[in-house]
């Protein structure tokens, strides 16, 4: 196996271009090392992107968020721009493993692995994440729901490297978190985890919810079931409420009768009633 250190993404795009399918991005390597030592990938070159300098920001773009793909799970969980405007984002990536993972994991390769067990990735699609891609033949935008393909696959061609991820900022009524279960001996991979996004009008109602999760044998993804089943109620409704969009998330699991998916749906109605007391009483507060 060839190793390729580039200085840029020109650089980047260019071994893409030239290796295809045989080439693989390292960046952070907390996936590509483990999955390479496992004998689950062996890619002909790896072309090693952490030395790209226009990768690594975080910034305010037009009253949008733009983070670079090698911005990483520390500096996501630190960074007070996030904290402000995507608090589950933040929360997310202070869940993902020990800090030593942290301090090398990057956004890019959370995103590009699309493990079953991402934490940032319902964070993401609770801020309806949209992604730069680039090539040899120019850019590519596409929003996280259509880029992931299930647990393991992306949109990503094998020509393409993600450059950005833009997200939509909390609104003035609005509040969102990340919560999860796991396995402290599995290094704090997800069980299942789960994210939410409330905004309230004035007068109390529920007017937009964003619920994902993570977790099983898929990658992240919206339930659209749940969250129909909480909008358009009121905050002051939420017992009732709140228990109908845990036996919907309950639900989503799937019917497997795997000992894990069991166990999926039993916490995951005390897993969103948390959260989503959480929320509401961060709106509740804010509006007082």
């Amino acid at each position: 196996m060839r190793f390729c250190r580039v200085r840029s993404v020109a650089e980047a795009v260019d071994e893409l271009s030239r290796w295809g399918t045989e080439g693989r991005i390292l960046a952070g390597g907390t996936d590509v090392m483990p999955q390479y030592l496992r004998g689950e990938q062996s890619p002909a070159v790896l072309i090693d992107i952490s030395g790209i300098d226009g990768l690594g920001g975080i910034s305010d773009v037009g009253g949008v968020t733009s983070i670079g793909a090698l911005v990483t799970m520390r500096r996501l969980a630190t960074a007070s721009l996030i904290a402000l405007r995507h608090p589950a984002l933040s929360q997310a990536a202070a869940a993902v493993g020990a800090w030593q993972t942290q301090t090398v994991a990057t956004l890019g390769g959370n995103i590009c692995t699309a493990a079953a067990t991402a934490d940032t990735l319902p964070a993401l699609l609770i801020a309806d994440a949209q992604l730069t891609l680039v090539s040899k033949s120019g850019r590519r935008r596409i929003g996280l729901e259509d880029f992931l393909a299930g647990s393991g696959a992306t949109a990503l061609r094998p020509t393409e490297l993600l450059r950005a991820v833009e997200l939509e900022p909390l609104g003035e009524r609005s509040s969102e978190g990340y919560l999860k279960v796991a396995r402290r001996s599995a290094m704090d991979l997800a069980v299942v985890g789960l994210a939410l996004r409330l905004d309230v009008a004035p007068s109390g109602v529920i007017d937009g919810v964003r619920i994902a999760m993570c977790g099983g044998d898929q990658s992240a993804h919206r339930v659209s079931a749940a969250e129909s089943a909480l909008l358009g109620t009121r905050l002051s409704d939420d017992p009732g409420a709140f228990g109908e969009v845990g036996a919907v998330l309950a639900d989503a699991v799937g019917s497997a009768a795997l000992p894990e998916a069991q166990y999926r749906r039993r916490v995951l109605p005390g897993l969103f009633d948390r959260l989503a007391r959480r929320c509401a009483g961060e709106i509740a507060g804010a509006g007082a």
